[in-house]
């Protein structure tokens, strides 16, 4: 009996990829991650802003806490921190030192007296951390 050692089993030829179909997989595999990673990071900057927005509301609440319990607006954010010491009901601290930052880690402004008669504003430059802008980039303002 005698074997044959040459041949496979099945007698099937066994064939491994090319190197141009590797190269087509790569490259598609390579778009996919582009694709998916814009969105992901849109997305990011997109929820960066939101959060911004809701940011600076809790932070004019806790603006508005301050002035309910002293009867005045604070001179700056830094009363919410500290007891400015010639105040009475201050039932402080309203807020948290990063409390001042924005998603960016920028600061936060606060203008006192706001505009458009409100007692004040707060400001976000946006992710640019620039007056103006477009879409991430624009300045959010509260109240």
């Amino acid at each position: 009996m005698k074997t044959n050692l040459t041949a496979s089993p099945g007698g099937r030829r066994v064939r491994g990829m090319t190197l141009i179909e590797l190269v087509i997989v790569i490259v598609l595999i390579g778009t996919v991650l582009a694709v998916v990673g814009g969105k992901i990071i849109n997305n990011k900057k997109s929820a960066e802003a939101r959060i911004a927005v809701t940011q600076l509301n809790s932070l004019a609440t806790q603006i508005d806490q301050f002035q309910a319990d002293v009867g005045t607006y604070p001179e700056s954010l830094e009363q919410l921190l500290n007891d400015p010491g010639n105040v009475d009901g201050w039932l402080g601290p309203y807020a948290k030192p990063t409390d001042f930052k924005d998603p960016w880690h920028n600061p936060i402004e606060y203008r006192r007296p706001g505009a458009d008669e409100a007692p004040f504003n707060l400001v976000s430059l946006g992710a640019d951390g620039k007056v103006g802008g477009e879409g991430v980039n624009k300045d959010v303002v509260a109240p």
